[in-house]
Parts: C-alpha cells; structure tokens; sequence
C-alpha cells in the first residue's frame, strides 16, 4: 500500500492543476446540487419492533384524525395572584387565545378548551390547553412555530402569565457560532503545531472543502433519502474533525521529510506513503464505527452514520490527492520541520546554530520518561481513569423531558407551572391504545382496561376511553403520579404491559402503551440492548484490522482496552457532572437528571473513530522505527518524537470543537460537548501518550509478536513504509547507471 500510495502523492503534486480542477469541480457540482434540490421536508423519527411504535402505527391506521405520533404544545395559563382562571375576564381571555391557536396554522390539529377539556387546577389559578399537530415536530414549520409563539405573546399582554411546553417548541439547536470557536482554535492550534501560515492554512482549507461537499451531498440528497437536519450535523462535526486530523498528519510528515533533505515531490510521495496509510486505516475505524451505528436499527441513526462514513471517506481521498498538489503550489512556503516563517519569527539559521545538537522536544523527554518508569506510569493512569469511571456504576439513562431545560425557558416554565397545579405527572401522560378487535363487547373491554390501569401503582388519574368510530380502538390517557423522566413512570408503563397478557385472556383485547414518554422508554431499552452488540462488532472489526496494520497481537489488543477505559473514564464524569451536579455550575447545568440514553453509544461510535486515529498515526511511526532496525524503548521514543506534538494539537483542537457545545442553552447539547470533549482529553493524553507507551515498554519485542501461520496468513499492507527503501534504492541504481553512461 505504501508504494502505491507514494506514488499517487507524486503523481498528484505532479498533476496539482488537474487534481485541484477535479476537487473544484466536485465541490461546485455538490453545491448546485444543493441549492437546486427540493427543500427537504423534515426526516420521520421511527423505532421499528418497539411497542410505543406499534400503536403508533395501529393509531395512524385506524384513528389518523388523532395525529398520535403529530408534535404537540401545551399552552399554560396562571391568573394573577389573587385572581382565577375562572373569573369572567380570565375566562374570556384564554377561550380567545384557544380560537387564536386553533386558526393560526393550517397544521393545527385541535387546539383543546380548558374550561370543556377539565385542565383546571383545583384552586383555579392554573389551567393548560392541549393543541395537537397533524405532523411530528420534526416536520413542523418555522411558521407554525411563529403563530404559537405571536398567540402566546398576545395573551400574556392581558395580565396573564401564558408558557408553552411539548416538542412543538423544539427547533434544532443553533451551532454555527460553536463550529467558528472550534475553527479559530485550530487556527491557532495549527499556526503554533507548523510554525507557518501557509502549513496551518492546508488542513483548514481541505476540511472545510470536505465537509462543503460531503454536507452539500446531503443536502442535495435530502429529500430523496428522507434525511434530516440532524445528519448534517454529525456529518459536519465528524468530518471537520477528521478532515483536520488527516491532513495535519500529512504535513507534518511532509515538513519531517524535507528536514531529512528530500525535494519537495519526493517528499510528498514519502508523506503520502507513510502518513497515508495511517490516514487510510485511521478512516477505515472511523467508518466502521459510523456505519455499525445500523446495528441499533433505528433509521435515522443508521442514515446518520452511512452519510457521516461518507464525509469521512471524502476526507481521507482529499488527504490522499488535494494535500500533496496544494503542498505542490505552496513550494517552499511550507518549510521544513523546525524551522518557521519570517512573519512567525523565522528566518536564516546562523552557522553557530547549524553546528548545535537539535534540542530534545517535549515528545521525546516525556518518551524517555515514561520508558524508564513504565510500571509507575502505568498505575498513577489506570487508578486515575478507573476513579473517574467509578460513577458508571449509578449511570442512570433515559432522555431528558422539559424538566430538564434552563429555568429561563418558557418549555421549563410551562413544566414547572403544570407541576405546581396539578401535579409533576401531567407534564407527560401515557397513551394507552387498546386493540379491540378480538373482544366480544368492545365497551366493556374498554371500561376493563380503564378499571385495571386505575388499580395499578403510581396512577393519579385515567380518563374515560375515547372509542373510534368503528368501536375497534380505544385511547386511554394515564396521568401517573411522577414526573416523565422519574424510574417510577418508567416502572407503570412496564406494569400496564405486563398487565397486557392477563387483560388479553381476560377480554380478548390487546393493550399498548405509547405517548412521548413511552417512546422515550423505548428508545432508550433499545439503545441500551444495541449498546453490547455495537461494541463488539465495532470494536471486533477495527481489532482485527489493526492486527493487519501492526502485524500484533498485544498491540491492537492494548489499543481497545485503552479505549474501552477512556469511554468509561468520560461517561463517570458525565454521570458526575450531569446526574450528580458536581461542578454543575460551572458547565450551566440547571437541573440533573438522567443521562441521555443515546450518550453511551453515540460516544461509542465518535471517540472509537477518534481514538483509532491517534493509536494509528503514533503507533505506526513506532512500528516504522522498530521495523528499521530500532530497539523497542528506542522506537518508542523515536514515535514520539514525531508524533506526539502532531496528535497533541489534533487532541487539542478536536476538545476546543467538542468543548465549544458545552455553551449550547440545550442540556442534550451540552452533555454530548462535553462528554465528547472529555472523552477525547481522556484518550489522547492518558490513554494514548502515557498507557501506550508505558505498555509497550513493559512488553519490549514481545509487543511485536505475531504468529507464523498468521503471519503468513495476513497481507502485507506495508503501512511503515518499507516498500519505500526498494523503490528510492531502484532510483539510485538508475542514477548511477545514467552516470556510467
């Protein structure tokens, strides 16, 4: 691989106009594909085989009038104090806002009276109107969102404090401002990694060219594939990340070859021979961590995996073809590693200088350290990273119900409102759907269900069951006693279904549980069973590929238990921060609560790619310098002294993009910011520059061990570059023989 890859680098500084043509061309065709596509209606949110989904789908069947999985809003009305809801005035004016609600979107479903529906607190100050959509709220418009929020805006002028809750409210989170923090890091980051403009600009550009035309794909491809606003995102974040990554490595690479005294093509095709296959591989884990997403089988994940491995896959074929031709057209403004630009403080050595002995870098001191204290090293990081994973074990998942939004928000307050009234429960009641088409007396069976769900725990209220037209489906709403996000909830919806199978025998009738918190469940048991699955088959395929590139056993092994307790590491620290409030205020965290069932999976998937990445890039150069003839503690350092500035930048910055989220007003946001981040801090610099090196340390050649028979077996991908020494030694003997001649 390496050879071919060598030279494709040549070939593509060589060919640099065409190249940059082809990737020009890409990114305009990409772009007119995405302003001239169909505006995208919103991608549909599904969880096949679930329970919650079943109804769903019998409801869309048999009662579509209901909009059963439609968004919903809950406008909440507080009379001043000393005043009711009841009182004439108060009366009149939330009747007028119901009216108001009820005409101002074509994609109101109902919009439902306070005063005829009975949402009226007990003492009258407080009173809710349940208005329902005939889309979901990922589909829902800007304009509906407008008119609820102008309807609202109009009630509150008469003196009455009106709040909205439900998911009608929810917009996908604003992250422009955070992907130009983390952007303006890397430049910093970078200007300060090369020591040149020129050099700190190339992996910028080239990301920014990936992700421009892997998000414009989406976009283009939006409507056809049913892909939503969601799956750019990721595929923006990831492939900014990636895109950066790769092409830092093959600069720096590039910049180490030309210190060596190699021309400039050369020393591209050497960059791209070596770096390269490290970024091939490195982009190989990173998709395999994406596209396993499908495991899960829910189908936006899986469409959000697929179309972020493709943004990875484009940044890695730009690693590979654009870098090498614009380092073509930077010419000598790239410069050689350990020298800088003239603007920078650069300029012309002094003779003195050329005489003095390189000056050991921080890589390499820290390398020599860690060899020589492996066993230390390596406790004071296990015992560290073991401590902060200890509060795993009182992880709590589930997702987060308005409960859990900045108190400065009308979906908090419209919470807190209802469970002051009424109680924590109705902010998220059950919906109850039973199948009556097996029972001999559809009403009785109904009136059944109703008197059994009424006896179980945690059951505040059931109301009367509303029966179709047809008398074959009934909808029973189940207020329960705790709040939506609460074990006790999660505890009465189990309890209803268990009661399923004695209901069945008892009146022919199926019964479902559904309704947005039933859902919630759901999606989280299913994320939770997917989690084990998920992480073997990742974790399974990238081991034995990495045997590939290692030619180890020991190697890969160590490099996905490494992985395994920086996963672990980062989710106690969210468990700490986000469940337990420790230092709380200091990330803007309001209200604790469950962590986000999708977290331990999606951490999964993004810090595996990442993790890989920097196991690939510092380890190969290692096993290149062991390959060459080095002694295992030598190649150790050796690795280090090229690699570890180069990853500690690309750590730095992937924590300053993830970091920046942990700004976002939406609690979901800022977890993942900040569970990423910490993740990524976790890996690169305890897991990856101390446990490494320790382990192979105590290991010595022993860490290189291979079988035979394996050996044998596996193909020689050549990523240390060895296939290099034969092609500069054909060269050679060309030189000499165009000398004789």
């Amino acid at each position: 691989m390496a050879t071919f890859l060598y030279k494709l680098g040549r070939l593509a500084f060589r060919r640099r106009h065409f190249v940059a043509l082809i990737w020009v061309a890409l990114l305009t065709l990409a772009g007119v594909g995405a302003a001239s596509a169909p505006t995208a209606a919103s991608s549909s949110f599904s969880i096949p085989g679930t329970e919650a989904q079943k109804a769903f789908d019998l409801l869309d069947e048999r009662v579509p009038e209901a909009s059963a999985d439609g968004a919903s809003a809950r406008v909440v009305f507080k009379a001043p104090d000393g005043e009711k809801v009841t009182d004439p005035a108060n009366k009149a004016e939330v009747q007028k806002t119901v009216a108001a609600l009820k005409s101002g979107s074509d994609e109101v479903a109902s919009a439902a009276d306070p005063f005829r529906a009975k949402t009226v607190s007990k003492d009258g100050s407080t009173a809710y109107s349940s208005v329902s959509y005939k889309v979901t709220s990922m589909e829902l418009t800007d304009e509906s969102r407008d008119a609820l929020e102008k309807t609202t805006d109009d009630a509150r002028e008469s003196g009455l404090t009106v709040e909205v809750g439900g998911d009608a409210l929810q917009a996908m989170p604003e992250t422009g401002a955070t992907e130009i923090i983390g952007i303006a890091v890397a430049a910093v980051v970078l200007v300060i990694t090369f020591g040149s403009l020129v050099a700190a600009g190339l992996p910028l550009l080239t990301a920014l060219i990936g992700v421009g035309i892997g998000v414009s794909s989406i976009t283009a491809l939006a409507n056809a594939l049913d892909l939503g606003t969601t799956t750019s995102t990721l595929a923006m974040m990831i492939g900014l990340a990636v895109g950066i990554d790769y092409a830092l490595f093959i600069v720096s690479r590039y910049r180490g070859e030309l210190a060596d005294g190699r021309d400039r093509e050369e020393a591209a095709g050497r960059a791209v021979g070596t770096a390269g296959s490290a970024v091939v591989f490195a982009g190989l884990t990173v998709v395999i961590a994406l596209v396993g997403l499908a495991v899960v089988n829910i189908p936006m994940l899986t469409k959000m995996g697929f179309a972020a491995a493709g943004t990875v896959v484009i940044a890695v074929l730009i690693a590979l073809t654009l870098i090498p031709a614009l380092l073509g057209y930077a010419g000598k403004k790239v410069k050689p590693t350990g020298e800088k630009s003239r603007l920078l403080g650069g300029g012309k050595k002094k003779a003195a200088d050329l005489d003095k002995e390189p000056k050991a870098n921080l890589g390499t001191r820290w390398a020599r350290f860690v060899t020589r204290r492996p066993l230390a090293v390596l406790l004071v990081g296990i015992i560290g990273l073991g401590a902060a994973a200890l509060p795993v074990s009182s992880l709590e998942l589930g997702l987060p119900d308005d409960g859990a939004q900045p108190t400065s928000t009308t979906q908090r307050k419209a919470y807190d409102l209802v469970s002051d009234g009424f109680g924590p429960g109705f902010n998220g009641p059950l919906m109850t759907v039973a199948d009556l088409k097996g029972a001999d007396d559809p009403k009785a069976a109904a009136q059944q269900i109703t008197q059994k769900i009424s006896g179980l725990d945690d059951v505040l209220t059931v109301a009367p069951p509303m029966i179709n037209k047809a008398g074959d489906t009934a909808i029973i709403s189940v207020v329960p006693s705790s709040k939506p996000s609460g074990t006790e909830t999660e505890g009465l919806v189990h309890s209803i279904r268990d009661a399923g199978g004695e209901i069945r025998s008892d009146t022919g009738a199926d019964v479902m549980v559904t309704g947005t918190t039933a859902m919630n469940i759901d999606v989280s048991e299913k994320l939770n069973d997917a989690l084990l699955p998920y992480l073997a088959l990742v974790v399974g395929l990238a081991f034995l590929l990495l045997i590939v590139v290692f030619r180890s056993i020991l190697v890969p092994l160590k490099a996905a238990i490494g992985f395994l307790l920086s996963v672990l590491a980062a989710l106690g620290a969210v468990v700490a921060v986000f469940q337990w409030g420790w230092l709380g205020s200091l990330f803007g965290v309001e209200q604790t609560g469950p962590i986000m069932s999708m977290m331990p999976i999606f951490m999964v998937g993004v810090v595996f790619g990442l993790a890989m990445d920097y196991e690939v890039f510092l380890v190969t150069r290692m096993r290149e310098a062991y390959v060459h003839g080095e002694r295992p503690g030598e190649a150790i350092v050796t690795g280090f002294r090229h690699g570890a500035r180069v990853v500690s930048a690309a750590a730095v910055i992937m924590i300053a993009v993830f970091a920046g989220f942990i700004g976002s007003s939406e609690q979901m946001v800022k977890m993942i910011g900040f569970g990423l981040a910490i993740a990524v801090f976790f890996d690169a610099f305890i897991v990856r520059m101390a446990l490494v090196p320790a382990v192979l340390a105590l290991l010595g050649r022993k860490a290189w061990w291979l079988p035979r028979w394996l050996d044998r077996a596996l193909p020689n991908v050549d990523v240390e570059g060895e296939g290099l020494r034969d092609v500069a030694d054909k060269a050679a003997d060309g030189d000499r023989e165009l000398a004789r001649a």
